[in-house]
């Protein structure tokens, strides 16, 4: 029976012809991996590359400016900085004072007081393209570095150096 001839594609079936291999698309590398249930499935070795970080969509600029005492000032010292939010998402931002703060040249943190400077910051919604100003202030006489704003009460946080 050795010199019996046997097709060699039945007798020498292709490792990518059986049921436990098979083969990467053509053109795309020769990848074959076994299964032991008798399947066959093809998977790259390498993850795709990760996308970098974007950007996040809302900017802000931040200036000194003078207290202006509101008609509900009783007194003390207090620091104000003039704040414009600037909307680039494609979704609405909540814009409120409280979620603001400013932080001083010494690293402590003020949260932003309410109904103490007559130019303060409104509450509002910012859609695309839109950007409003308005001042934030804090209790006490300090030297502001930057202040934050965080998109939400949970959001992601942004700063903006003062200038």
């Amino acid at each position: 029976m050795s010199d019996m001839y046997v097709p060699a594609t039945t007798a020498m079936a292709r490792p990518w012809e059986s049921a436990a291999v098979a083969p990467a698309q053509v053109g795309e590398r020769q990848l074959a991996v076994e299964k032991g249930d008798g399947e066959a499935d093809a998977k790259p070795a390498d993850k795709p590359a990760k996308k970098p970080a974007e950007l996040a969509p809302v900017q802000i600029t931040a200036k000194k400016t003078a207290f202006k005492p509101s008609i509900l000032h009783d007194g003390g010292d207090f620091t104000s900085v003039q704040v414009t939010i600037s909307n680039n998402s494609d979704e609405k931002i909540d814009v409120n004072p409280l979620y603001c703060s400013i932080t001083d040249t010494d690293g402590a943190k003020h949260n932003a007081e309410l109904g103490e400077n007559e130019d303060q910051m409104d509450v509002m919604d910012l859609a695309l393209g839109e950007k409003t100003t308005g001042v934030i202030t804090g209790k006490g006489a300090f030297i502001p570095k930057y202040v934050t704003y965080t998109d939400g009460m949970f959001g992601d946080d942004i700063r903006g150096n003062v200038s």
